[in-house]
């Protein structure tokens, strides 16, 4: 089970739909929602404001993996330094929309997801599909 944290357009929402091999459609999430029994998707809410932070951990309760999930093309970043430290479990940061960013913004958003401290990171493109297989191998999705 993994579950996937970022901020609101982050492509969280997107990206359990590309991985569940379903058609792409933008709704907002608004709630905690559960993918094909094996991802959770949470509100970007829950990483941008502090007091939801305990959703979080309660919502990662049965989680394996934690997915820091930000956009290539998305100046700074949502998450503090260390912010994994908080899950004890392992983290992996994956970059979205990286067919809408050039390098200099895929690295430095690689750069912020390690701060966070997630130890493996994947570039992804939900719309083209690039990098999804990859990240689903890394995570035994397939």
């Amino acid at each position: 089970m993994i579950i996937l944290i970022g901020r609101s357009r982050a492509g969280k929402t997107t990206l359990c739909q590309r991985m569940n091999q379903q058609d792409l459609k933008y709704h907002k999430t608004q709630t905690v929602q559960l993918f094909s029994e094996s991802m959770i998707d949470t509100p970007g809410e829950y990483l941008e404001y502090r007091s939801y932070y305990g959703a979080l951990l309660v919502s990662s309760a049965n989680a394996d993996t934690i997915l820091f999930v930000q956009d290539a093309a998305e100046n700074g970043t949502m998450f503090p330094p260390a912010y994994a430290s908080m899950f004890g479990k392992p983290v992996v940061g994956v970059v979205t929309k990286c067919d809408l960013a050039d390098e200099r913004q895929i690295e430095e958003t690689k750069h912020y997801l390690r701060l966070a401290g997630a130890r493996r990171i994947f570039k992804t493109s939900s719309v083209s599909g690039d990098g999804i297989d990859t990240l689903m191998k890394y995570l035994k999705l397939i």
